[in-house]
């Protein structure tokens, strides 16, 4: 083999095996996971949308934050917002239900119309790939925020880069939030 043709193979699969290492989700916009109802979700359809991803749970001291999401989601959702939930069972087995339960619980006592995931981990070994990007600074480029509790609270901007994070204790309607939201 030619040393010219050698020197462009190489240089090729150089390329090839750095674009590899370096395709890890940018933002938001690279996900896809599975809504509660089993079916592909895609995370960029909020393009240009301020999104807050919460981890939920049924079961929880906090759980009766579901009124104050959907409060916010309803005045908001005209406004760009919109909520997303991932319900969780990391935390002391306080979201036990499968899927269809957990959505029957959330409509039943709380009304929820903004948009629900499948149960998926946000902490330990199996953590879901959009909690990797939400809680790890090498992922999203801004914070280091483990998932301390249900309902957690983590706030992207319209171009789907993470910009905060509010802790479970926080109220939905907290002063950093609404804050968040009045932002342009």
């Amino acid at each position: 083999m030619k040393k010219g043709v050698f020197s462009v193979l190489l240089l090729v699969a150089i390329v090839l095996v750095a674009c590899g290492q370096n395709n890890k989700p940018k933002n938001l916009y690279d996900f896809k996971v599975t809504d509660i109802d089993g079916n592909q979700f895609n995370m960029a359809q909020f393009k240009g949308k301020k999104v807050m991803i919460v981890n939920v749970a049924s079961k929880c001291g906090f759980t009766p934050q579901y009124e104050q999401l959907q409060e916010l989601y309803s005045e908001y959702k005209d406004k760009g917002l919109v909520i997303v939930g991932f319900p969780a069972n990391n935390f002391k087995g306080q979201e036990p239900g499968s899927n269809q339960e957990i959505k029957e619980f959330c409509t039943l006592n709380y009304g929820v119309t903004f948009p629900m995931m499948e149960k998926i981990s946000v902490a330990g070994d199996d953590q879901a790939p959009i909690y990797k990007w939400l809680t790890k600074k090498s992922e999203n480029g801004k914070i280091d925020q483990e998932v301390t509790w249900n309902f957690q609270k983590f706030l992207i901007d319209e171009k789907g880069n993470l910009v905060d994070v509010v802790m479970p204790k926080e109220s939905p309607k907290s002063e950093v939030i609404l804050n968040w939201l009045a932002k342009n």
